[in-house]
């Protein structure tokens, strides 16, 4: 289902306020009331930049939770929860642009040939290991499929060449990202 612009907007607003009320040592303010589309269970991711770099990314593979509550949790994981980087201070705030991705819910390939490399995100696994890749992050390196592939084996912590191993499942989803 695509969102409406204002639909956008205010995921956006929903993402900078919980992340302005952490900088304060706040809880996030209470979600406003919602439109059907923001109250439906949707995974998403929320990816920080500061001045292009990548800031902060986290968010729920699967739809656990209604759209507006997991941007609004993952806004705040990725300003203040990201593993690989310190917490985000006040004066980056600035600095800092908010890019969401809605999840499609994932689907798992039987061939590879079925990844659209810049339409699909990637989501593999093989045993505990897992990785996930959005879609944008091989327009963004000029990846083609194999080196996609390979990157989300390394983001799962596999061998790059797991992919081709049978008992690797492999899953794409698309994303409306903004």
């Amino acid at each position: 289902m695509e969102l409406s612009a204002a639909e956008k907007q205010q995921l956006h607003e929903i993402a900078r306020q919980s992340i302005a009320a952490g900088l304060r040592g706040e809880a996030p303010p209470p979600l406003p009331q919602l439109s059907g589309v923001l109250q439906e269970p949707r995974g998403a991711f929320v990816t920080l930049h500061k001045r292009g770099a990548l800031r902060g990314c986290i968010g729920f593979i699967e739809a656990i939770k209604p759209l507006a509550a997991t941007v609004q949790e993952m806004a705040y994981a990725a300003a203040f929860r990201d593993p690989r980087f310190p917490p985000l201070t006040a004066a980056e705030w600035p600095d800092i642009d908010v890019e969401i991705s809605v999840l499609s819910p994932l689907r798992r390939i039987q061939s590879v040939e079925e990844i659209q490399v810049g339409r699909h995100g990637l989501y593999l696994r093989r045993g505990r290991h897992h990785g996930l890749l959005l879609p944008q992050v091989a327009t963004e390196y000029g990846w083609d499929r194999d080196t996609f592939l390979q990157q989300t084996c390394r983001k799962a912590n596999l061998p790059v060449r797991a992919w081709q191993d049978p008992q690797t499942e492999i899953y794409v989803f698309s994303a409306d990202i903004f």
